[in-house]
């Protein structure tokens, strides 16, 4: 199968195969399936601003002309030995997968095909035709983890040749992660706040955390835990009222509540507390965010967080099918976990 993990695909895209003249590259991450689509446009050794050698279409372009990928893959170069075909936004377009798997068929040899796609279905379309082929690579971009995370923010204090704290580090990482771009913009933000000093501070990403939109992202999610109903509409509302992104609220919720629903199947297969099983977390949890996060772990039990996790992941769905009312349903399914949080606190 014509495809990689999505572990593997960094390691892939660092040395890609030669024989690949197809890569899709999809996923959930917008920004991450850009940022990686421009890595691999970057090693085909083309020139990006030449149009002669990179020609760039949108997947609906492609879906309204149909055979129009054809026709340029097949193309004689006129100035260089091959051409980049960068098709963005490409999704359940029936011409773009038919066009693909003409090519796969029937290789174009002076064309490489970049597709940058959104989340698709394994097994249907566009993403079953390039896995089935022997000349395509499919490259999955799923929302950045704290591993990844943490290389993001090394890549661009090593680049600015500076260090960060560890609490200003956890501080930082807790409002990164939902889309690959806008956590770099926003350590890159940071880093440019912090020009002159050789260390970023917490005091630092406070600052940049911004007055609204920062503080009310992190007092929505952390009101959101403590059942505080009011508390949580006010930092949600402040939010989303300031630019912020209602879908970077849902994402760090999820995160939250993951690591509570590792960390309260330790205590229920260790016979541990609350306390020793916050105390040894890694990685560790903020000092000032670890009663919180003990009184979190007491109240809801593993079938609570799955119930709160399914409505979250839903959420995330429905805010992608349906952009123009994703205020409304996300503070519908946070605020259903809200009022959860809060009668699990007064069993």
């Amino acid at each position: 199968m014509a495809q990689k993990k999505a572990y593997e695909v960094d390691s892939w895209l660092a040395r890609p195969e030669p024989r690949i003249s197809i890569v899709l590259l999809y996923g959930p991450d917008r920004g991450l399936v850009a940022e990686r689509a421009k890595a691999f446009a970057v090693k085909t050794g083309l020139p990006l601003d030449d149009p002669f050698s990179v020609v760039r279409l949108d997947g609906s372009e492609v879906d309204r002309d149909e055979g129009r990928l054809l026709d340029e893959a097949r193309t004689v170069p006129m100035f260089s030995d091959r051409r980049l075909l960068w098709v963005r936004n490409a999704s359940g377009q029936k011409a773009l997968a038919d066009d693909v798997k003409a090519l796969t068929s029937e290789p174009a040899p002076d064309a490489i095909i970049l597709i940058e796609a959104g989340d698709l279905k394994k097994g249907v379309g566009l993403r079953a035709v390039v896995e089935a082929a022997d000349n395509a690579m499919a490259l999955p971009c799923y929302a950045d983890e704290a591993r990844d995370i943490d290389g993001v923010i090394d890549d661009e204090l090593r680049k600015a040749g500076m260090s960060m704290t560890m609490e200003a580090r956890q501080a930082l990482r807790r409002n990164l992660g939902g889309d690959r771009l806008a956590s770099r913009g926003e350590i890159e933000k940071l880093v440019l706040y912090a020009h002159g000093q050789k260390e970023i501070g917490l005091d630092d990403v406070r600052a940049m955390s911004g007055d609204v939109s920062g503080a009310s992202f992190d007092d929505a999610v952390d009101a959101l835990l403590e059942g505080k109903i009011g508390d949580f509409d006010t930092a949600f509302t402040r939010h989303c009222q300031s630019g912020g992104q209602p879908f970077l609220v849902l994402s760090s919720a999820m995160r939250q509540l993951q690591a509570i629903q590792a960390m309260r199947g330790q205590m229920e297969a260790g016979g541990r507390n609350a306390a020793a099983v916050v105390a040894a977390a890694r990685p560790p949890v903020f000092f000032s965010r670890r009663k919180l996060v003990e009184k979190a772990l007491e109240r809801w039990n593993v079938e609570a967080l799955g119930r709160a996790l399914n409505r979250l992941q839903t959420a995330v769905l429905q805010t992608r099918r349906r952009p123009d009312l994703s205020v409304a349903l996300a503070r519908q399914a946070l605020l259903g976990i809200a009022v959860e949080s809060n009668r699990l606190a007064q069993r």
